[in-house]
């Protein structure tokens, strides 16, 4: 599959104006690997950003790559490889496939790399050196309470549909989608497992493939199947944008409470206008950042990242972005989230 894309930052360059002397010129600052789901989704867009003005700041060379859709694991794993073979320092990366690229992973530390998970954590998490990342079971709750604040008495008797990310249910995929039903007040059953429940007010899983082309696909699929939804969980953003405009080619939009999760620029002002009841806001441009001074100090000491307190991974935090608050659902507005959004 030749969807690899590649772009190389060299910025620890003296000809760039850093400052960092004839060392960095002639190639002594550690190599850093960026490896994304995509360039296209806004997430990674400002991950990317982050990575790159980090970057800058600390003195490394940034080597970014990303495939052509989320779930193109091909070029992920051909990422790895050259980065392996470009003999990097570290890697971060934001897995598209949890569990069929643990082996890869583990080359790459083998090799002597140090790999964080962004985003998403590997399936076994500790495949990773460590995780950056959203509690994604947070961020799906967080929308999943809302929701059932909101609808009050109307819960009970909810329609539901869930715009999921792929078939192979990564790790933040599992952990939104769970987030959300045990929030809503669903028995999720096996917590890592989509679609094992039993509850009668869910309609049914489609895939998105994160993105707003998929998102509408899948909605129009999951009307079909029951067109008295009234309830739409989505695993992004971008594939809220899509399902709202399925839901509005049917006249459907304002009888449907429509919930995501991002926090970016576009998302939020889904949220001002009406179009998304709610949001969780993530903060990817912090992941990234984090990322590269982790890696910047293992190549100065050897010292890799610890997890935060009580957790598995560095939780790099979720606020709920809503103009319709809930009794017990702490949030911001969308005013207040326009100066912390991103994308």
């Amino acid at each position: 599959m030749k969807s690899l894309v590649a772009t190389t930052a060299l910025v620890a360059f003296a000809g760039l104006g850093l400052g960092l002397g004839p060392a960095a010129a002639q190639g002594a600052a550690p190599l850093v690997c960026l490896i994304t789901k995509t360039d296209t989704n806004p997430f990674f867009v400002k991950m990317k950003e982050g990575a790159l003005a980090k970057s800058k700041e600390v003195g490394v060379n940034l080597q970014t790559y990303a495939g052509k859709i989320d779930g193109d694991v091909d070029s992920q794993v051909q990422a790895i490889e050259s980065c392996i073979a470009g003999q990097a320092k570290g890697i971060l990366i934001t897995p598209t496939d949890t569990k069929a690229l643990v082996p890869k992973i583990k080359e790459a530390r083998d090799a002597g790399i140090l790999v964080i998970a962004l985003d998403t954590s590997f399936d076994p998490i500790d495949a990773a050196d460590a995780t950056f990342a959203t509690d994604n079971f947070e961020a799906g709750k967080l929308i999943g309470e809302w929701a059932k604040t909101t609808l009050g008495d109307k819960a009970k008797d909810a329609k539901i549909a869930f715009l999921d990310l792929i078939p192979a249910q990564p790790s933040v995929d599992v952990m939104r989608d769970q987030g959300f039903m045990t929030g809503f007040g669903i028995d999720v059953k096996d917590k890592a497992v989509i679609g094992d429940e039993n509850d009668p007010r869910i309609v049914g899983h489609d895939i998105t493939n994160g993105n707003e082309e998929g998102g509408r696909t899948a909605m129009e699929n999951l009307l079909q199947k029951d067109p008295s939804i009234n309830v739409v969980y989505t695993i992004n953003e971008p594939a809220a944008a899509g399902a709202y405009e399925a839901l509005k080619a049917v006249g459907m939009e304002g009888n449907v409470t429509l919930v995501s999760i991002d926090g970016g620029c576009p998302g939020v002002k889904n949220v001002e206008g009406g179009i998304i009841g709610a949001t969780s806001m993530q903060y990817p441009l912090k992941m990234a950042a984090l990322g590269v001074e982790a890696i910047k100090k293992f190549a100065d000491s050897g010292e890799k990242p610890k997890a935060t307190e009580g957790l598995q991974f560095t939780n790099t935090g979720v606020d709920l972005v809503t103009d319709k608050p809930a009794d017990g659902v702490k949030s911001m507005t969308s005013t207040e989230a326009t100066k912390a959004c991103w994308g």
